[in-house]
């Protein structure tokens, strides 16, 4: 059984920068890892992913030059570093897994979710 446990999230302001981390258990680490959002009253959309390596990360195109994302497989971690966060960026973000080696960016391609983390830009 896979979990996962996202962590990092909180109230900054616009501007600011924040690093989110996920925890996986229990999975494989050659699995694709990938961070959704999904904000109030809107759908669950991608944000970013990655593959086992670390060769191939991929990125909507809202976040695109201002969120890294990075994997630690000695620590079976995962981390989304955002900066220049906006207001549009609130939402909750959920940190997922598929038991393929590539990344998608749809939510059915995925089947483990944590539980979510709640990141809310001020204006």
């Amino acid at each position: 059984q896979v979990r996962l446990q996202e962590s990092g999230g909180g109230f900054v302001q616009t501007g600011g920068s924040m690093k989110l981390s996920c925890a996986a258990s229990g999975g494989d680490n050659t699995y694709a890892m990938g961070w959704f959002r999904q904000a109030p009253g809107k759908e669950r959309e991608f944000v970013a992913g990655i593959t086992y390596r670390s060769s191939e990360p991929h990125y909507a195109d809202s976040v695109k030059g201002r969120c890294t994302i990075s994997r630690d497989i000695t620590k079976n971690t995962v981390y989304l570093q955002m900066n220049r966060l906006k207001p549009e960026d609130t939402a909750v973000y959920y940190c997922a897994s598929r038991p393929y080696i590539n990344v998608v960016p749809t939510t059915h391609g995925y089947e483990y979710w944590g539980q979510g983390t709640q990141v809310t830009v001020s204006a």
